[in-house]
């Protein structure tokens, strides 16, 4: 078995840090914005509070795709 050859590793990215900035405000912003819907959602049918928040959980990871991609390639879209 041989082992792979030494590599040196490639510089940081500064697109990282800021890649994880943006992500952390992002999130700040979306759960402010689900806590002030929150109001309106509390008077609504258990079911479809679940089912509200359900698709609330979820639904903040799908915008952060492109921020992996550019923290990780420098490109925001797949070719």
């Amino acid at each position: 078995m041989q082992l792979a050859p030494h590599r040196i590793p490639p510089e940081p990215s500064w697109r990282k840090p800021a890649g994880m900035i943006g992500m952390i405000l992002y999130i700040a912003v979306y759960a402010l914005i689900i806590a002030v819907l929150a109001d309106f959602i509390i008077g609504w049918p258990k079911l479809l509070q679940a089912a509200a928040y359900l698709v609330a959980g979820i639904a903040w990871i799908a915008p952060l795709k492109p921020l992996f991609l550019w923290m990780n390639t420098g490109k925001w879209r797949t070719k």
